[in-house]
This record gives C-alpha cells, structure tokens and sequence, in this order.
C-alpha cells in the first residue's frame, strides 16, 4: 500500500481522504468549540459534543474517571485485546484563562477571558475527524489496524491531564502514539518534524525567603531580605546554569518577584516565582536537586531562611526515530516531500512527553498559517487563530499513518 515515490510526489491509492462535505462539518465544529472554550478539567460541553459525534458514527466513546476527556477504539471490540499494537491519535480539548483580543471574527470566544488561543480545538478537531474517516473505513473493512482515539483534558495544567488519562487506560494495549501541536509559523500543508527532544521540560518554582526585619537606618540588625531576594533572582539562575552541561538548556527564569510595604522598613518576608526549563531529559531529572542546592547556598549567603515549593511540570517531548520517519512518510504520500521541514527544539512544555515515558511516539508541528499571511502570530496570544485548511491536512496525515502503520507491522 505504500505510495511513496522516488519523486517524493504523492500517490492517490492510499484510503483516508477528507471528503468536502466531511471537511465543511468538522469547520463547524472547530467553530464551535472555539466559542466556547473551557479550561482545563471543565471541559464537560467539548466532551459532551466529541462523545455525541463520535456515537452517532456508531462509536462507543468512554468519558475518563475526571469526567472531561475520553478514549474511542476504531476497530477493536469492547473489553477484547488486540491481536496487534494499537496506533493511538492524541488530542487536547481545553482552552486557556486568557481573553480573545480577535476583531471581525464571527466565531471568537463567547466566554469572557477564556480563549482556545493555543489550537486546542484544531487538534481535537482534527482527531475526531481522522476517527470519522477511519471508523467508515472500517465499517468498509478496510482497516486492518486497531486505532485509538485520545481527546485528553487538562493539558494547560501541570503536571498535566496525561497522567489521568494515562491512569485512566489511555495507553493499554497500544504500541505508538501521534499527535499535531499547531505551529503559526509554518504554512498550512507543511508540518516540522524533528527526531528527538521537539520540546523541553517546564517546572514552576515558588521562593518564600524569612528573616528578622527592621527599620533602614539599622539594617546591620536584620536579615535585609530585598537584597536576599535580589541576589537569589540574579546568582540562581547564573549558578544553575554552570552545574550542567551548557548543552542541556537548564534555565530558571522568575516571573514574580515581591517583597516589602514602606521605603524605611526592611521587610520579613519575600516571595519569588519562576519557571524551570531545560532541553536535556537526564539534565531534568537532575534540575530540583540542583535548583535547591544554589537557592540554600544564596539564602544562607544573605541569613535568610528559604521555603523552596518546586513543582515537576513535564518532562520534554522525545520523539523517536520510528514514529517521526512514519509521519515523515504519511505527509510525503499525501502531499509530497515539500510538505516535510525541520523544525528546532522549542522552549515550550506539552504534557505529550508523558505518553512518550511509557511508549514510543512523536509530535508533528502542523502548519497552521496561510501561505502569504506575514502577520506576526504566536501561542498563547489572544488573537490566534488557524488556517482551517490545516484540518484536512492533519486529517490525512493521520489516516495515512494509520495505513502506513499496519502495512510496517504486516497486519
């Protein structure tokens, strides 16, 4: 069934095309869920709305134990084990705290400070819809592979919903797992790949510094908290950053730093907050003894006492060399070698990396901006949004991995 040429053209006898009227469907469901987005963990209208779709193709859908998010199996009976390694399709569905900032924009958010500013809903859009194809495939019986569906909730909440879902039996019996995150630097029809670490590790970091506190003109007297927590915002990072491999990327960067009433009073108590990044997973594993050893060493420097709260976020995305050389092939035999571009290592975190602990997989960053659109758009802002062509594109990329899949396994 490979279609693959030498001339990196694709070829037209692979299953799993979007059809027009499929496609105008799942822009309208795209449409919906972006104005109604929901944070994560409250995602009970999306589930509900993916559950119903999905039952009405004739699927079974089940809701994970958190009550958002669920698992559909294409092709594999309820409560049987697979004869074969399932593929597994992984989606997010919640949408971030942030308000929508689009102008003339019939679809923008209808809730007030909640925005799908991270394509949330092209993912989860995208999933449904390649479970659609497939599920008609099957009933065809031209699916070979078992498939299953992962519309994961929480994503945008460290450690994130992966570890439920993984708890929940999202990864029984399977043998890979794909996903897409939206990228709106790359054109729509073209995805990045990269073997190996896509994204890094992010960790949150809360400081709480204590010490004797006093007036001014004595500070001889007191524990002087402000220049404590000067030095710990400046000196941590900088000696972190010389206990690893400059290679790893081990970086801590504050985002709040707080302390004090009155110009004349040396305070007792301060608070600092950041995040943790790193690009190297072993170096990750490492990065909370290293983090509270160059906190100590800074604090006792300046007779303060330190409360260190270090939250373990994610790990990085590590994609390995089989499963992104299979998204590799899915889009050349789609749309050509053209389709296919590398991509670099992010700085961002994706609770994916969690899937990737216990099997192998890979993320593809699906192109997203309109060819010729140079508009400066970025994650996270309250005025992204997608080239919906991007669904179609993701679709067949995913059914095409489907088929590629079985054809490597021989079932």
């Amino acid at each position: 069934m490979s279609v693959e040429s030498e001339s990196g053209l694709a070829g037209d006898v692979l299953p799993g095309v979007l059809s027009e009227p499929l496609h105008a469907e799942l822009v309208a469901f795209r449409r919906d869920l972006h104005m109604h987005p929901e944070l994560g963990n409250q995602e009970f209208r999306t589930t509900a709305a993916i559950k119903e779709r999905l039952e009405r193709a004739g699927l079974r859908p089940r809701v994970l134990a958190s009550g958002t998010g669920l698992i559909c199996d294409i092709g594999l009976a309820e409560g049987k084990r697979p004869a074969v390694p399932i593929l597994a399709l992984r989606a997010d569905i919640d949408a971030l705290p942030i308000p929508d900032t689009k102008t003339d924009c019939p679809y923008r958010s209808t809730v007030p400070d909640r925005a799908h500013a991270c394509g949330h809903d092209m993912h989860t859009t995208i999933v449904l819809g390649a479970g659609l194809v497939l599920a008609d495939l099957h009933a065809k019986g031209l699916l070979s592979r078992p498939v299953r569906l992962v519309f994961q909730p929480a994503e945008e909440v460290l450690p994130g919903g992966a570890l439920g879902a993984i708890v929940d039996g999202a990864l029984d019996g399977v043998g890979r797992i794909l996903a897409v995150h939206c990228d709106p630097k790359v054109d729509v029809g073209k995805v990045g790949l990269r073997h190996g670490p896509i994204t890094s590790a992010c960790d949150r970091l809360e400081i709480a510094l204590d010490g004797p506190g006093g007036h001014t003109a004595r500070p001889h007297l007191t524990t002087d908290l402000v220049t404590a927590a000067a030095r710990v915002a400046l000196d941590v990072p900088a000696l972190v950053a010389r206990r690893v491999d400059t290679r790893a990327g081990l970086a801590v960067t504050w985002g709040r730093i707080e302390s004090g009433h009155a110009p004349n009073v040396v305070p007792q108590h301060a608070e600092l907050s950041g995040t943790v990044r790193c690009l190297d997973l072993n170096a990750w594993r490492d990065a909370p003894d290293i983090v509270h050893a160059a906190i100590d060493e800074v604090a006792t420097l300046h007779r303060a006492k330190s409360e260190i709260n270090y939250m373990r976020g994610v790990p990085p995305v590590v994609n390995d060399r089989e499963s992104t050389d299979l998204l590799r092939r899915s889009m050349v035999a789609r749309r050509g070698m053209s389709s296919v571009e590398s991509t670099q290592q992010s700085l961002g975190g994706e609770d994916f990396s969690w899937y990737l602990e216990e099997v192998p997989g890979a993320m593809a960053r699906l192109g997203v901006r309109t060819p010729g659109d140079r508009t400066s758009r970025d994650l996270h802002q309250g005025d992204f949004d997608a080239d919906e062509h991007a669904i179609t594109v993701g679709v067949e990329m995913f059914t095409a991995a489907a088929f590629l899949e079985a054809d490597a396994t021989g079932s």
